[in-house]
């Protein structure tokens, strides 16, 4: 049996292919379309999962779509009626779409995909619910699903059993742990919905001066995790952005320009709302304890992407074991879609052994076979060596070691915001230098941003105050103290961005200035190619550690395919680029003319 998930029209649109309760695929429409966060109806990433599996659309048991429109539509409208006259332009821009497209998706499928079957409409929550628990290695857990706003939804907890989920508690619009987060991305002068998790690497150069404010003007948090917000401050029910001027007049400024300078209060209001943010997560996960008494608990949801948050849920509140969905935010929604029509719709038995998870490492996209990545690169005349797959982790290792910055495009594409070792920028965490060159000469983004590494399963406990996994990177944890190193600068005398100057561990750049690390931990089973490379890099240079950041530039989603790698790879300074068994050096290379037809497509804005 075969049932498609769809997410669409919000943000992240996507589509998931489940058969037998097996995950088969799941990939997001960006990657394909090559617009970041693309919210539009996801036509090549169902493409792309049918044609994978052989199958045509007629051949589709179910097709799940991942909310209910109308009730929605409901939310929005009396939204609107509740806050007229005010938001009539807001109304006017949103009201048109829902009118042509968002009410129709029964239609939209049927004409999109020829299908005349059955299709089924889960609630916003419950597709979250259900991408956390099903996909988990647990027979019973908590479940805490967290984000800007479902249907009315904005969090809910539940528990997960066997084959069944059941939401409990919820929060609802417009009180939004996680809008409340973006009016502050927006605040902070960062995109809503893709500049989140900027907010959360800016916030350690900051100190909490605002937290108080927040809690006492915005926010009015209950000990169970329950929270209303002071409306009169934001503006995302009825306008066109997210604060008014009543917030803007509580912290003393107007939102700070997209790409003006970032000051020490951006950092400070950072810091403050990073920390009200985890009080509420860790509020809410002790309450869900609390009420269910078991010792395992899964999230999703934007707000789960919060990997800070996520790491003190791990080490501070009472669950032994947590697990977050990979693709946590409205992209993972149509992988719970389809995952809960097979489960909890239909009745399917789930046989899960508390250890593994059914998520495959998220590697759930598009593959790229030798022959096709040569075929590629000698109709485009690129200069490239063949290795043999023997000869790839240590060739890399020592790349690494010299200091190179490496594009690594390997095996199945990841299914989320994570790179996870398939399509990878890599470089040497023991390098101090390797942060600011990365992300000024290869991301061309803030050089504030973190990056994140990749650690043996089997020796992060070595490096790192954590024990366990963390194959999804969705969690932060502490540099040892042992692996720290002492500073001989004064470091309270440095603000904002001084601190990056600061050599604080044996592995500097992915050591954040608070010293915690986003980690990833690699094991061989999920991915043995990228685990050897790693490994061979320890055996060689005495350190299980390098840097992993997603193969893409700012503005940009994570590469799709040899055409994406490669343009990547040319429009930045990345030494060498190891595609498939092909390694690229960018020496070698001829630089790209504007007359070759084929680059137009793939040229960055």
């Amino acid at each position: 049996m075969y049932i498609l998930g769809i997410s669409a029209y919000y943000h992240d649109s996507a589509a998931a292919l489940v058969k037998d309760g097996e995950i088969l695929y799941a990939a997001q429409e960006e990657r394909f379309t090559r617009k970041k966060h693309d919210y539009s109806f996801p036509s090549k990433a169902i493409r792309f999962c049918l044609e994978e599996a052989g199958i045509t659309a007629k051949e589709l048991d179910y097709v799940v779509f991942y909310d209910k429109p109308f009730i929605k539509f409901e939310r929005i409208l009396e939204t609107y009626l509740a806050y007229a006259p005010f938001g009539l332009r807001s109304f006017l821009k949103a009201i048109p779409l829902w009118i042509k497209k968002k009410l129709w998706i029964k239609d939209l499928i049927s004409n999109e995909l020829g299908y005349e079957g059955k299709m089924l409409f889960t609630e916003h929550h419950e597709s979250h619910a259900a991408s956390a628990f099903f996909p988990s290695p647990f027979k019973k857990a908590a479940i805490l699903t967290m984000d800007g706003v479902g249907e009315w939804t904005t969090a809910s907890i539940g528990i997960g059993e066997d084959n069944s989920i059941k939401l409990k508690k919820e929060i609802k619009f417009p009180h939004s742990l996680g809008l409340l987060y973006s009016a502050f991305t927006y605040y902070t002068g960062f995109r809503v919905n893709s500049g989140e998790y900027k907010m959360m690497g800016l916030a350690p150069y900051g100190k909490p001066l605002f937290k108080d404010i927040i809690l006492r003007e915005l926010i009015d948090l209950k000990e169970d995790g329950s929270f209303k917000l002071n409306m009169k401050y934001f503006n995302y029910c009825a306008g066109l952005t997210m604060t008014n001027r009543k917030f803007h007049t509580l912290f003393g400024a107007p939102p700070r320009k997209r790409e003006s300078k970032i000051t020490q209060r951006d950092m400070d209001i950072a810091r403050s709302i990073q920390e009200v943010t985890e009080e509420v997560m860790l509020k809410m996960a002790s309450y869900a304890h609390k009420i269910t008494g078991l010792d395992y608990l899964v999230l999703a949801g934007g707000v789960a992407l919060n990997c800070v948050g996520n790491g003190r849920i791990l080490r501070e509140s009472p669950f032994k074991k947590i697990w977050i969905q990979p693709a946590a935010g409205d992209a993972g929604g149509a992988l719970g879609a389809a995952l809960f029509s097979w489960y909890q719709y239909l009745g399917n038995k789930r046989d899960a052994d508390e250890i593994k998870d059914f998520q495959s490492g998220s590697y759930l996209g598009p593959k790229y076979r030798d022959e096709d990545i040569f075929k590629f690169l000698e109709e485009k005349k690129v200069s490239f060596t063949k290795l043999s797959e023997g000869e790839i982790p240590e060739r890399i290792a020592d790349l690494i070691s010299d200091g190179k910055v490496i594009g690594w495009f390997q095996g199945r594409m990841e299914f989320g915001p994570r790179a996870l070792g398939s399509r990878s920028i890599i470089g040497d965490a023991r390098s101090p230098k390797m942060q600011e060159i990365m992300n000024l000469k290869i991301k061309f983004r803030e050089s504030f941003r973190p990056f994140a590494p990749s650690v043996l399963e089997e020796k992060a406990s070595e490096y790192f105050n954590f024990k366990g996994e963390s194959p999804y990177m969705l969690l932060v944890a502490p540099v040892r103290e042992d692996k720290r190193k002492r500073t001989n600068s004064n470091e309270d005398v440095l603000f904002g961005l001084e601190k990056l100057s600061v050599v604080r561990s044996s592995v500097p750049a992915i050591t954040h200035v608070d010293y915690s690390a986003r980690i990833q931990t690699v094991n061989k089973e999920r991915n043995p190619l990228y685990y050897d490379m790693i490994k061979k890099f320890d055996e060689k240079y005495n350190c299980p550690i390098i840097i992993n950041t997603s193969f893409n530039v700012r503005g940009e989603p994570i590469v799709h395919s040899p055409e994406d790698a490669y343009m990547c790879f040319m429009r930045t300074n990345m030494d060498y680029l190891i595609m498939g068994s092909a390694l690229l050096e960018k020496k070698d290379q001829k630089p790209l003319g504007k007359d070759i037809n084929w680059l137009k497509e793939y040229e960055l804005d």
